[in-house]
């Protein structure tokens, strides 16, 4: 898509960081946008400040891993705008530390549910749309730890939304159409998805307490550093901005961490215990 002038952006997570940022982008390239968010006060000042570029911002307030919420969220597009033509999959949530719970059944559901989930359910509400007038570009927000190991909810969900975005641009590719798409595959990016436990549904809450380990204790203490010195997000909306108007699949923010890759495609190839790597330092 090169000339996005007067077409119609899609954003969830979009009240702060990344999706505020592609919020900003698009409406400084001339699109209209629609902000979804779950936090409503936010949400309310990100659509009072995109809205200063002078195109028609909306906003609905969604829960992505809610399937009528999504439904919601695209009845509210079509009804402003009669279409969508960028659509960014970008809400997620981190789960925080499981220490010392193993696999805690009602922390994966719910990040599962918002990282995973919120992606497929957009898929289903505005690809048929986007499919159909044979124009436009699908974004999925999946994250290096899509490509690295972890024990962990979110990794699992990351990996999840790398295969179901490769498969989706190859099928789309098959089928001769127009419509793009693109993984984002973020490093380190300076967002509060560390504190995404702020929106945890009362359900997922943990029953026990249980203290972090001293491992774990450095581990969230290298994650909240790196958080804080990563890219900034406008940085990165940027790059989401270049990969729609160029056809680009893979949207990466950091290749040295892409090049720390290497071994493990080669232990592939080579049939081969991979070599020890991690995100972490």
């Amino acid at each position: 898509m090169d000339n996005l002038q007067n077409k119609i952006a899609v954003v969830t997570g979009a009240a702060s960081g990344m999706g505020l940022a592609f919020a900003h982008r698009f409406a400084r390239a001339g699109m209209n946008v629609v902000m979804a968010d779950i936090e409503q006060p936010p949400l309310d000042e990100a659509v009072a400040a995109v809205a200063q570029h002078g195109t028609e911002v909306i906003s609905t307030v969604t829960d992505v891993s809610d399937a009528d919420s999504m439904d919601a969220l695209a009845a509210a597009t079509f009804d402003a705008f009669g279409t969508a033509h960028v659509v960014c999959n970008n809400a997620g949530v981190a789960g925080g530390i499981t220490a010392g719970r193993g696999i805690d059944p009602a922390t994966w559901k719910w990040v599962l549910d918002v990282n995973l989930w919120g992606v497929i359910h957009g898929h289903r509400v505005f690809l048929p749309k986007l499919v159909e007038q044979n124009e436009g570009h699908i974004v999925n927000t999946a994250s290096m730890a899509g490509h690295f190991p972890g024990h962990s909810a979110y990794t699992a969900s990351k990996w999840a939304v790398v295969g179901i975005t490769l498969g989706l641009f190859r099928e789309l590719e098959g089928a001769g159409s127009k419509v793009g798409v693109s993984c984002l595959c973020p490093g380190w990016v300076r967002t509060k998805i560390a504190e995404s436990d702020r929106n945890i549904p009362e359900w997922a809450v943990p029953r026990t307490l249980v203290e972090p380990t001293d491992e774990q204790q450095a581990a969230m203490a290298f994650i909240t550093e790196a958080l804080a010195s990563g890219m900034e997000p406008d940085e990165v909306g940027e790059l989401v901005y270049d990969a729609v108007t160029n056809e680009k699949f893979w949207i990466f923010t950091d290749m040295g961490m892409v090049a720390m890759l290497e071994d493990k495609h080669a232990s592939i190839m080579e049939n081969r215990n991979p070599a020890p790597f991690t995100l972490l330092g």
